[in-house]
């Protein structure tokens, strides 16, 4: 009979330590140990990328001799593995242009539905082509929006925030700082315009011109400097405020620059589609009475619901067969806790667990068997109720003939699993050894397994009392999204957990309104409160009636799992600031000196020390054509990122590229005694991430260690006031005893005198909270409600809380999800 396991022998990515594990196929197989032990190393590393190499070398041998820059897993051998398919936690930022009928497929058949089977206005004659239904196509695009269904404009209230200041004191706050805000004040000045009255008390026609002309007039400007700088007249060429803004957001290629102007526009529901994305042809098509627009806009339940009458038609013409399709796979979706999303709902959005589950349904429907899928948490940003359907769906993939490798740190799902392999028995350098391959059973014999603990507790947790808050801030009439006239209450000085099922709204009230109104009361600019944001363009803004309680917050930090970098180039070194330390420790040894080399020699970003080949990243970009692009290691520098002069110089016997390759906990034995590198190292080891290379590049970080950076970055800092600290999901990727590490420093902040707000699915967090606020009792339409809010054991007994349940069962036995 067949061998009917995957068997590995031999492997030694990253930190994995010459490991021989046998795995079976056919099977739901559970990759389990704490972050950082080398799960992902084999499942991921290793399994998947033996797999798609052996399909690499299949292919055109053009195609090969590119693949083959990318490199091979560290492995002696590995049999009976057959082709597998990657559903990862990727955390890039798609374009606005990217929906969730994009990622699905859905629109492509929903279009097909309207070109064949819409009905056409009384006398056209001829159907249009399905890319006529796209508003990313210019044959469907509105030609006034380009597809996007918004346009940006400028008000004289949005590039002048403060009209009592004067120009020469920054009354247009759109226009740039530093010499070329300075400039531009220069130039209207030798214009013959005052820059020093008070805005609002220029005449409007003054103002309108400097604000919104085209004219860009050339004049000879005399500075005024500081004594004894040298003052040389200059020709200076005006630009609008209005000019400025719409070319900056439009052209520029500076992320920052972006953001920075994005908060002058406004954004309008175009005038000529009225925010409907398409030209007035397709537009006239209709389906069951609707246009494709219309469709596109409804909830996925409630579309398949509008399709199932044509659906259960015979196949007299194409609609049927169409609808039938659509329906189908919108079950999915809907099985998934996903029906609450519309079609044309921006990938941008989306979490990285609806993504995942969006791309798992579409393997769902494709048919094939005989593939190992080898998904990265799939449960990430699932409420335990959505938990049940992700199991059902997982192992409808497995009956058909697969094999499921998943990485999961749920014990809810672990102890569905059929396997464990159990990887540990820490991280970085202190794991990647196989604790246990075998029945999940058997785990219970494994004495050195983090994992263990948390998968067969039976001791109710201790009982913890809720601190008292010191006061509330309370949110009156909102509406967003799904939120519709809501009061929130959030009490101050204590721990909150939000709660409820995907697409409640827990996102929504938490990380745009929350934020937004405790950032426009202290007056943050919006960049410094939030990082990373996807460039989507201006987006609709939150209403209130009304706010309470912002007095006592005088600080506010946003903690989120986006990217700290899109590129190898960022790094936690360089993040957090210490590698600013480091870089003046070697610039200030004999060698350096003697050499004349600065701090910036040991730049990677600066041209003087930097290896050229890479452009100081370590890794040059292999693109496929027709694959995704990749990263592979300088051929030149090899990684190191440095050119060989710069690495001649050492720092107790180490490179500045042997730094680099440090582990947290290494580099704070070898860094002790530079006090500024010092007190980084010691946060980041606070939370859990003592395993991670000073110099791992962003792009291999994931949505949880990025967010544990920066909640490590701002530890760092002395605190001040009384601070609100806000973080999306922050034990997404956390092993639950990682899980506890981060729950210290958490509650440590609380119990230091500040406020902690977390929107959170893991039943552990939330029944040690101090107060639960759960949206719900459905997604999309069907939430947006508070249904409970109080002390966990008042939320437990909620009757209306689909959260109750669980959070009662967590307070009886410990079970971490």
């Amino acid at each position: 009979m067949a061998d009917s396991y995957v068997r590995v022998r031999g492997a030694r990515e990253h930190n994995l330590r010459t490991i021989d594990v046998d795995i079976p196929r056919d099977a739901l197989v559970a990759f389990t140990g704490v972050s950082g032990s080398g799960k992902s190393s084999l499942a991921f590393g290793t399994l998947y990328a033996e797999a798609q190499r052996r399909y690499f070398e299949s292919v055109a041998p053009y195609a090969r001799r590119l693949i083959h820059q990318v490199g091979a897993p560290k492995v002696e051998d590995i049999t009976g593995l057959p082709p597998a398919v990657a559903l990862e936690q990727r955390r890039s930022a798609p374009t606005a242009r990217s929906s969730v009928g994009t990622v699905t497929t859905l629109s492509n058949t929903l279009r097909m539905l309207f070109s064949r089977a819409g009905d056409y206005p009384h006398g056209t004659t001829e159907r249009l082509d399905s890319d006529a239904f796209s508003p990313n196509t210019a044959a469907g695009a509105c030609p006034r929006c380009h597809g996007l269904g918004t346009v940006h404009r400028v008000t004289e209230d949005s590039l002048v925030p403060d009209p009592a200041v004067s120009i020469r004191d920054g009354a247009i706050a759109a226009w740039p700082g530093a010499w070329q805000g300075k400039n531009l004040r220069d130039i209207l000045a030798a214009l013959g315009h005052d820059t020093d009255r008070p805005w609002h008390e220029l005449p409007q026609a003054d103002r309108d011109w400097i604000l919104f002309t085209d004219e860009q007039p050339v004049v000879t400007v005399h500075p005024v400097r500081d004594a004894g700088r040298i003052q040389r007249p200059y020709q200076g060429q005006y630009m609008s405020a209005r000019r400025y803004v719409l070319h900056t957001f439009a052209d520029s290629k500076s992320d920052t620059l972006r953001k920075r102007v994005q908060g002058f526009l406004i954004a309008e529901p175009c005038p000529v589609c009225d925010g409907r994305r398409l030209r007035p042809e397709a537009l006239a098509v209709t389906f069951a009475g609707h246009d494709i627009a219309t469709l596109a806009g409804l909830p996925l339940g409630a579309l398949a619901e509008l399709l199932r009458p044509t659906a259960q038609r015979p196949d007299d013409d194409a609609a049927p067969t169409l609808a039938r399709d659509l329906v189908a796979r919108i079950e999915v979706l809907t099985e998934l806790g996903l029906g609450y999303l519309s079609m044309d709902r921006p990938a941008p959005t989306l979490s990285a667990g609806e993504l995942q589950r969006l791309r798992l349904a579409t393997q769902l429907r494709s048919g094939l068997f005989g593939v190992v899928y080898v998904l990265d948490e799939p449960s990430a940003g699932l409420h335990p109720a959505d938990t049940e359907s992700l199991l059902t769906v997982l192992n409808r993939l497995k009956e058909a003939g697969n094999s499921l490798f998943v990485v999961e740190h749920d014990m809810d799902v672990v102890r569905r699993a059929d396997w464990i392999v159990d990887i540990g028995p820490r991280a970085g350098e202190h794991g990647g050894q196989v604790l246990h391959s075998g029945p999940v059973a058997g785990l219970a014999h494994a004495a050195a397994s983090a994992t263990r603990r948390f998968l067969f507790a039976t001791e109710p947790p201790a009982e913890r009392t809720p601190r008292s808050p010191s006061g509330a801030l309370t949110l009156h009439g909102v509406t967003l999204h799904n939120l519709s006239g809501l009061d929130a209450a959030f009490p101050l000085g204590v721990f909150t957990a939000v709660t409820g099922v995907s697409g409640s709204g827990k996102t929504t009230l938490v990380t745009r309104v929350l934020a937004e109104t405790v950032r426009e009361h202290l007056g943050t600019p919006a960049s410094e409160a939030s990082e990373s944001e996807p460039d989507t363009g201006p987006t609709a803004r939150a209403q209130l009636t009304g706010a309470q309680g912002l007095e006592a917050i005088d600080r506010l930090v946003r903690v989120d799992q986006k990217p700290i970098g899109r590129t190898p180039r960022s790094n936690l070194a360089t993040y957090t600031g210490l590698f600013d330390a480091v870089r003046k420790a070697f610039a200030a040894t004999d060698e350096a000196r003697a050499r004349g080399y600065t701090a910036g020699r040991f730049s990677f970003n600066v041209a003087a020390g930097r290896c050229e080949t890479c452009q100081g990243e370590g890794f040059v970009a292999v693109e496929l054509l027709f694959l995704p692009g990749t990263y592979a290691p300088c051929t030149a520098c090899h990684g190191a990122r440095y050119q060989p002069e710069t690495l001649e110089i050492t720092y107790r016997d180490r490179t500045i590229a042997d730094v680099l390759a440090l582990t947290v906990d290494d580099a704070a034995g070898f860094l002790a005694d530079i006090p500024a590198a010092a007190r980084s190292l010691r946060t980041l080891q606070d939370v859990g991430l003592g395993y991670l290379r000073l110099g791992q590049p962003a792009t291999e970080l994931s949505g949880g260690e990025a967010q544990r950076i920066k909640l490590a970055t701002e530890l760092q800092r002395a605190r001040r006031g009384h601070t609100l600290y806000l973080l999306d999901e922050p034990t997404t990727g956390l092993h639950p005893a990682d899980t506890e590490v981060l729950l210290r420093q958490l509650h440590g902040l609380v119990d230091a005198g500040n406020t902690v707000v977390v929107v959170e699915h893991d039943m552990g967090v939330v029944a040690g909270a101090d107060h639960i606020i759960d949206l719900g009792p459905g997604g999309g339409a069907d939430g947006g409600r508070i249904v409970a809010a109080g002390t966990p054991s008042e939320v437990a007994a909620a009757a209306d809380s689909r959260t109750a349940p669980y959070l009662a069962r967590r307070r009886a036995r410990p079970e971490p999800s």
